[in-house]
């Protein structure tokens, strides 16, 4: 990596992570190269390589920027006082909507990404990651205390990979169910997110 104070390097990657989430918004995971990313910053396709060794790295650190912005906002929530139910289910599936580009990276080439990224560019993924976790399961312990936080977690975070896939949906896929004969109720990323966080905290002791 070239020499340069934290905070240029710094400014650098975001420029570059910047470019990256800017093609994702109308090119697939598949299209996006390096040199593509490069025409969208002040760097040539090598001087990226001093930054970030593949593609799939910078994806990742997109994907981390993204939970640390949820996290930002699971910090909001709890710091509210009390919320019922439907209260946290509604702010809940409300976050998670805020963060469509999330959504979009956890249900396509998660894997890859993973796969083919240095260790320690994952494990600031994983941090802010854990953050989100950690963050989920201490505004159930502060809102309903004796919640099974840890089956909401194992359910909730899993879930949220295939959010994108069932609400985001071209009209080539809606003629393709409508041609197979399946019948399918498409609900926003909020509605679907929802009604699954009210069935988690929904039971006999809460009806």
């Amino acid at each position: 990596m070239p020499k340069g104070s934290p905070e240029l390097t710094k400014a650098r990657k975001e420029e570059i992570i910047s470019a990256c989430e800017a093609l994702y918004q109308t090119m697939s995971f598949k299209e996006i190269t390096i040199k593509e990313i490069a025409g969208y910053t002040s760097f040539t396709r090598t001087s990226i390589y001093n930054y970030f060794e593949t593609k799939e790295e910078i994806f990742l650190a997109l994907l981390e920027r993204e939970y640390n912005l949820w996290v930002t906002e699971l910090e909001n929530i709890y710091q509210r006082s009390s919320l019922t139910r439907d209260g946290f289910a509604d702010i809940l599936a409300r976050s998670v909507a805020n963060r469509p580009q999330l959504l979009k990276i956890l249900s396509m080439n998660h894997y890859d990404m993973e796969e083919n990224s240095r260790k320690e560019n994952l494990v600031g993924m994983k941090k802010a990651y854990g953050k989100a976790i950690k963050l989920v399961a201490e505004c159930l312990e502060k809102f309903f205390p004796g919640e099974d936080a840890d089956s909401f977690i194992y359910v909730f975070f899993p879930f949220m990979f295939g959010i994108y896939p069932y609400s985001v949906v071209t009209d080539r896929q809606r003629e393709a169910m409508s041609d197979a004969d399946v019948e399918f109720k498409y609900m926003s990323v909020y509605e679907i997110t929802k009604k699954c966080i009210q069935t988690l905290l929904k039971g006999e002791n809460h009806e």
